[in-house]
């Protein structure tokens, strides 16, 4: 039997089989093209990192479709579609789904509903065995540390539409929540700031770009691009210059609130796991963790050491692949 892990991502897909490491890391997208005068009937005309390349290029009736939206699948026929696509583009063919084992990652508070359709996806992609944990397990995990009793452990772990905070042990999970904040508002934010003070209309990917190329939480970083756009005024291309000052205050804005309910979630937690908290300190994963400053603004800002895994961005996955490659992490971590 193979075991995969998959971390359906509202932005990114990745999935680490067991043994081999990650093997896909793509874009959570499909492109259609709606039947004309049919709202309900679509063609799909690309799908993964191919449809993301499409956004903002596409024709006027052809959509850009993310079926996975703060957690949650919002489009379960694309998504069965997008899923099978993933799992034939690493050679998992639907004869070959019926002898792997698939471990989902869910956000912290999922409940039945969510497995329900994770569970009608696996049934259209043929996969003979299903399996569930969340997200603050195979977060800490993916960074390389184990998980103990006596030792309780917090968790931030940003994405692109939730973050998931998180105090746990071995023994389960003590408290935590997912809300719906993460990197897509500061890319929202970025396109709203940029069309009322700069007058230049830009799109998703650019927005993104931007933040994810000077974005800083250095005080002193000054870190300069180029966005590309459309004058809002005359319609015409253009183009600004944007740097790390730029975008400090809109990251600073997300991440504050984000911060504010894992200060809310701490100040409800014993004082026995506080103080054990306070020792081994706050795990860090979730993309926006690469960027620069962003260790140390958090550890200024709750006054807690941090800890930030190897690659952030796919820790999740990577300790949902630990999950599948262990079988007492299995027996205490996994559900069905």
């Amino acid at each position: 039997m193979k075991r995969v892990a998959i971390d359906f991502g509202s932005s990114e897909t990745k999935i680490c089989i067991s043994g081999s490491g990650v093997v896909l890391k793509e874009a959570t997208c499909v492109a259609v093209e709606q039947a004309y005068g049919d709202e309900g009937r679509y063609v799909i005309k690309a799908l993964g990192d191919k449809a993301r390349a499409l956004s903002g290029r596409a024709a006027v009736n052809t959509r850009i479709v993310n079926p996975v939206f703060e957690g949650d699948i919002v489009h379960e026929n694309i998504a069965a579609a997008l899923l099978a696509y993933f799992l034939n583009k690493i050679e998992i063919t639907k004869s070959r789904a019926k002898r792997t084992e698939v471990i989902f990652i869910l956000p912290c508070g999922s409940g039945d509903e969510l497995k329900e359709k994770y569970k009608r996806l696996a049934e259209e992609c043929c996969i003979g065995a299903v399996y569930f944990t969340i997200t603050p397990f195979a977060s800490v995990l993916g960074h390389n540390v184990s998980i103990n009793e006596s030792r309780p452990m917090f968790l931030i772990d940003i994405g692109y539409g939730i973050t998931n905070i998180a105090a746990l042990s071995q023994d389960g999970l003590i408290s935590g929540i997912n809300i719906n904040l993460g990197g897509g508002n500061i890319d929202r934010h970025i396109i709203d700031e940029l069309a009322d003070a700069r007058n230049i209309k830009v799109g998703a990917l650019t927005a993104e770009r931007i933040k994810n190329t000077v974005g800083s939480l250095l005080n002193d970083d000054n870190k300069m691009t180029v966005a590309e756009g459309r004058d809002i005024l005359s319609g015409a291309p253009a183009s600004v210059s944007v740097n790390s000052s730029h975008v400090y205050d809109y990251i600073v804005t997300y991440l504050d609130k984000i911060l504010e309910y894992a200060s809310f979630v701490m100040s409800k937690l014993d004082a026995e796991v506080a103080s054990g908290i306070m020792h081994s300190g706050i795990y860090l994963s979730g993309g926006l963790m690469k960027m620069d400053g962003i260790a140390e603004y958090i550890n200024n800002k709750l006054g807690i050491l941090v800890n930030t895994a190897d690659e952030p961005q796919l820790a999740s996955v990577i300790g949902a692949g630990a999950i599948l490659s262990n079988d007492y992490l299995f027996e205490r971590f996994a559900t069905d």
